[in-house]
Order: C-alpha cells, then sequence, then structure tokens
C-alpha cells in the first residue's frame, strides 16, 4: 500500500530536510493562499520495515539562482500575487553542504558550487 502526505516547504537559501521513506515520489506543489506557504506531496510507501532517508528541496523565486545540480521539481503560483515559487530537490551528495549560514555570510561559498544566474521573466 501506498499514501500521499503534505509537507510545508520553507523558501530561501538554506533548503528544507524531509524524512521520507524509500521509494518515495513527489507528486505536486502548491502555493496555499491562506498559509502564504510552498506545499509538497510525496507519495511514500506505507510498509513499516521500509527504511526512512533524509532529502532536502529548496525553494527558489524566479531569477534567483540555483547550482546547476538541483532537479526541478515544479513550480507553484501565488493566484493573488506576481510570485512563482520554484521547487528543486538538492542532490543526496550535496546535502551536507548546506549547513546554518552565519550573520554577515558572504555569496562566495555559493560561487565555488555551480551557482548559476538565471535570467528574470
Amino acid at each position: 500500500m501506498k499514501t500521499i502526505h503534505k509537507f510545508r516547504l520553507e523558501p530561501g537559501k538554506e533548503p528544507t530536510t524531509l524524512t521520507l521513506k524509500e521509494g518515495y515520489r513527489v507528486v505536486r506543489s502548491e502555493y496555499i493562499v491562506p498559509h502564504k506557504a510552498v506545499y509538497l506531496w510525496v507519495e511514500q510507501p506505507l510498509n513499516v520495515t521500509t527504511s526512512t532517508l533524509e532529502r532536502q528541496f529548496r525553494v527558489a523565486f524566479s531569477g534567483e539562482p540555483v547550482p546547476d545540480s538541483f532537479e526541478y521539481l515544479d513550480t507553484a503560483l501565488d493566484p493573488f500575487g506576481p510570485e512563482a515559487y520554484h521547487v528543486f530537490a538538492v542532490p543526496a551528495e550535496e546535502e551536507t553542504f548546506f549547513g546554518p549560514v552565519s550573520e554577515g555570510a558572504s555569496n562566495d561559498a555559493y560561487s565555488r558550487h555551480n551557482w548559476q544566474h538565471t535570467a528574470t521573466s
């Protein structure tokens, strides 16, 4: 058996870490107006013996740079505003790079990890 769970994603430079069942599949993202937040729906196995893993997801605004290795999943639109929220999966091998960012941190760390600037539309 399987089910679909809903998770809230936080926008910004820091990815959101989710604990998911092995074999999960992202099926949808949406901006929920009353919550003013992006949510991700994930299909997962219900078997209790299925192992879990931690995965990270990043929400970026249009025109905001993300590393080339991030996998685009979906776009969530604010139906009453001009914002578009783009959801990316952080590759498992890169998850440890993202830790708490101290105040005064520069963008130098990001430029060394294949960050690409994209055009705003």
